[in-house]
């Protein structure tokens, strides 16, 4: 069984994923870490914004996630830049392959966290890039909601 602490464990989020790509579908991973790669998960020192996942036959592999080092590992620690093998059953990848086949979709990280029984899960999405205006428009749209639900709240005063 799982620690049951009162401090929640932190999730690292791609906050860029969801502006720069639509998201068609989402997959959950396990990921395979080191000891000291897991403990500074724990502490939340990792970025995946640059992150992105290649399939080799039925490997599905993590490049471009940086995991810090965790500095009380002196001897023992990891490197922070290294490819990482991802955890998904042969029938996943079978399916997500020619998915990713079709010209603009690709396989990106949107999270890493850890779950009720504290293993390292990472949320994959199939996704395709956003152009310009596209992005332009998902402002403009954010905007007139925040201005709506401020005239709102102002309403109601």
């Amino acid at each position: 069984m799982a620690k049951k602490t009162g401090k929640t464990q932190p999730r690292i989020i791609n906050k860029k994923a969801r502006h720069n790509y639509h998201i068609l579908k989402t997959i959950e991973a396990g990921i395979v870490l080191t000891g000291s790669e897991v403990k500074s998960l724990r502490g939340g020192n990792a970025q995946i914004t640059e992150a992105f996942v290649r399939i080799n036959g039925y490997k599905a592999t993590l490049y471009g996630c940086q995991i810090d080092r965790y500095t009380p590992a002196t001897d023992r620690n990891h490197d922070p830049q290294r490819s990482r093998r991802l955890l998904l059953h042969r029938q996943e990848i079978k399916k997500i392959t020619p998915q990713i086949a079709q010209a603009g979709v690709t396989l990106i990280p949107l999270s890493i966290y850890f779950n009720q029984r504290g293993l390292v899960k990472v949320e994959l999405a199939l996704a395709t890039g956003k152009k310009s205006y596209d992005k332009r428009q998902e402002l403009r749209k954010r905007d007139h909601k925040r201005e709506m639900q401020r005239a709102l709240n102002r309403r109601q005063r």
